[in-house]
């Protein structure tokens, strides 16, 4: 019964209005109900762009900015990302203490060298993240980020061995702690100077 209480208040966040989701403004945060503190995030183990084994624990002592999307989306990721970008520029130099991550949910087309050829069009501190299926699999499951494959229409092969495809995906940014815990979402379409003066929050 517990562990049913916790899945609904994640649920539940997850569908509330942005103002909800992120502090309203700097000097405020996200009150975070246990519960849900537990249910978002995790370990993983990945690659990251550069072709280095990276985990959950090599970003201990760090804020993590963790978006979930893929090379190919058209154009909420790369709004998403350049949203990530802009914030972190407008916090100058509190920004390093804050990682941005880039985690791919589309690991059939990027690989690492796919993923860094990527990252390179945001901020220069941008990490890319790839694995294998499972391993992104594991990683989406523990961010409950959801991920559907769309074939196109006249797409060359059938079902999961079509080439020409799209990936629903949650539009979300996850903020951890430095500590790996779940602070706040920032939802698609808040803009660069919300999401700047809620990281300032939780920086001061």
């Amino acid at each position: 019964m517990r562990r049913l209480a916790s899945a609904v208040a994640v649920a539940l966040l997850l569908t509330l209005p942005g103002s909800v989701l992120a502090p309203a403004a700097a000097g405020q945060k996200a009150a975070v109900p246990p519960a849900v503190e537990t249910q978002l995030g995790g370990r993983f183990s990945l690659l990251d762009h550069d072709g280095r084994r990276r985990s959950d624990g090599d970003f201990r002592g760090t804020y993590q900015l963790i978006y979930f999307g893929y090379t190919y989306c058209p154009t909420i990721c790369p709004t998403g990302l350049e949203t990530i970008s802009q914030a972190l520029d407008l916090l100058g130099d509190a920004a390093e203490r804050v990682q941005p991550i880039f985690i791919t949910i589309d690991p059939a087309r990027d690989d690492v060298t796919v993923v860094r050829d990527y990252v390179r069009h945001f901020h220069p501190r941008l990490l890319g993240l790839t694995g294998s299926e499972a391993e992104i699999a594991a990683v989406a499951r523990a961010y409950r980020v959801h991920r559907r494959k769309v074939v196109l229409e006249d797409s060359p092969g059938e079902g999961e061995g079509a080439d020409d495809y799209l990936v629903d995906h949650s539009s979300i940014t996850h903020l951890m702690g430095p500590d790996g815990k779940f602070l706040t979402l920032f939802p698609h379409g808040t803009d660069a100077q919300k999401m700047a003066a809620a990281l300032e929050s939780y920086l001061d």
